[in-house]
């Protein structure tokens, strides 16, 4: 089945080059265009897309504002969000992954790479390098206040998750934490998927949104 996708942004052109470059693929089937973060939030809950392009900047209701509400309706659901945005800058990436959001990708990407970002959604991982989200939690979460099941959540981790976790949240790849803790990366893979179980997290990017905001891990460290 093709990965549907939703294209919300208040720009009409915006929107048309968007759909030009996703109607070339026979992978890809664009389900709807929002033309605002209301919008987006009503077709999002009728049509049920793999993946949400949202803009940042709306009129009325903001896309990470809108962002917040589509995943607080569909907890659990597959549905992924991709940013898209012309601002390069760290506050929009870090409060997009606090919104929900599993990619961040500027609107002059080339088109292979917007198609690379949305597949990668589709399969459930997250859109950010490790280097720049160490980066980018390490600046804000300073003055973040902790989730508040957070303490919780990481009383429900084995010693070793937690180290795992630590290792996700210092940039590691799979590979790395294996070769760090000397296990298999088939061994990591489990320890991984019951880390962000417990913390009920969408992907390792929040769990690693967790790990500093709950001061497991600090800036620097």
């Amino acid at each position: 089945m093709p990965v549907s996708v939703l294209i919300a942004d208040d720009q009409a052109l915006v929107r048309a080059g968007f759909r030009a470059i996703l109607e070339t693929r026979a992978d890809i089937k664009v389900v709807g265009e929002a033309i605002d973060g209301l919008d987006a939030v009503d077709l999002a809950r009728r049509r049920r897309p793999d993946v949400v392009l949202m803009d940042v900047k709306m009129p009325g209701l903001d896309g990470l504002q809108a962002t917040r509400r589509i995943l607080d309706d569909a907890p659990g659901a597959p549905i992924a969000v991709l940013i898209l945005t012309t601002f390069d800058l760290d506050e929009y990436v870090y409060e997009a992954l606090r919104a929900g959001a599993s990619g961040f990708l500027l609107k002059d990407a080339p088109p292979e790479q917007l198609i690379g970002a949305i597949h990668t959604l589709a399969a459930g991982e997250a859109l950010i390098a490790p280097a720049i989200t160490k980066r980018l939690i390490g600046r804000f979460a300073r003055t973040a206040p902790p989730p508040p099941h957070s303490a919780a959540a990481l009383e429900e981790l084995t010693p070793r998750e937690r180290e795992v976790l630590i290792l996700i949240a210092r940039g590691h790849s799979n590979r790395e934490i294996a070769a760090e803790l000397v296990l298999s990366e088939a061994t990591v893979k489990t320890h991984v998927k019951r880390v962000l179980a417990k913390l009920g997290v969408r992907d390792r990017v929040h769990a690693v949104v967790l790990a500093y905001e709950s001061a497991l891990v600090t800036p620097g460290a």
